[in-house]
């Protein structure tokens, strides 16, 4: 049970320490997160800015905290030309930024602030470095900030622009949970049309992709081991088996099993040509994977073979 803040704030040493252990013990973000009471993007943005799931260390991300939030405001050179040499470079990397689909403007000014050796610059920094006007300057500001690539902090009477610290993190993460809303969409248009038809077939592919994609985003699928061990388990067993049962046998917390039987039926590519089943009675056993084989295959093997499980 999480007693050690509230869900929204920041995460204590006791709760890294927690973290910490959470990953010794070979558990996913999102168990780790139910623990805290906490989201599991809070975990996993944790984990990751601090060296990832090896190399985590409570007290060295305690000490990078403290470091961050001691850090004053950022400090601004004036804007200088840049060099020839690199010019080239940063219009090329405004260039690319365009054909992804952000306007000109905006995409300058980006480029502008990843090029300056400070990483801030005023609105008269970029209007005379850019030689624009000061309104398309704003308007290009606003529509950075929007999208959360540029934040503003205000230095005395100026306003200053800069590249957040975590802005990649948080783009990557951001596109991760964009995956997983895709795949979570597709899985309802799935059942809505049923696997069996050409639409519903279609759907799968995409959920699958997008799930798969989503996961290796956030930082690889949770718990694979896990994943393949209790199918492992359940081809041992070759019967059904509640997940308490399997907690008992592998000597894991039932949450550990739960999750990773989740992660199995949501990702039934991982122990492919296999799969995880649940047998409707909150029992699990493994089967064929249901695209393996073709009816025809099914039953031409029924004829010779008393049971299709591995």
């Amino acid at each position: 049970m999480h007693t050690a803040g509230m869900p929204g704030g920041r995460l204590t040493s006791q709760e890294r320490r927690r973290i910490a252990a959470g990953l010794a013990d070979g558990l996913g973000y999102a168990e780790i997160a139910r623990r805290l009471g906490r989201p599991t993007s809070t975990v996993s943005r944790e984990v990751t800015r601090n060296g990832g799931g090896a190399d985590y260390r409570a007290d060295r991300a305690q000490r990078a905290t403290g470091r961050r939030a001691r850090r004053g405001p950022s400090t601004t050179t004036p804007a200088t030309e840049v060099p020839e040499a690199a010019r080239g470079f940063v219009d090329e990397f405004a260039a690319m930024l365009v054909g992804t689909g952000l306007p000109r403007m905006a995409a300058r000014v980006f480029a502008a602030l990843v090029t300056t050796d400070a990483g801030v610059l005023t609105a008269a920094d970029l209007v005379g470095g850019l030689r624009v006007s000061p309104a398309s300057v704003s308007q290009a500001v606003g529509y950075l900030e929007g999208l959360d690539l540029i934040r503003r902090e205000r230095d005395q009477r100026r306003e200053r622009y800069l590249i957040d610290e975590d802005l990649w993190l948080r783009t990557w993460l951001t596109s991760a949970r964009t995956n997983t809303v895709l795949a979570e969409t597709a899985r309802r248009g799935v059942e809505l049309f049923d696997v069996t038809t050409p639409t519903g077939a279609r759907l799968e592919h995409m959920r699958q992709f997008f799930a798969r994609l989503g996961e290796d985003m956030a930082g690889g699928p949770e718990g694979v081991d896990d994943v393949l061990t209790v199918a492992a388990a359940l081809v041992q067993a070759a019967r059904p088996c509640q997940a308490a049962e399997l907690a008992t046998a592998l000597g894991w917390p039932v949450g550990r099993v739960v999750d990773a039987l989740r992660h199995a039926e949501s990702r039934p590519d991982l122990t492919d040509p296999v799969a995880v089943l649940d047998t409707g009675s909150g029992g699990y056993a493994v089967g064929v994977k249901p695209d393996r084989l073709t009816a025809a295959q099914r039953t031409a093997l029924r004829g010779d073979c008393s049971t299709i499980l591995i």
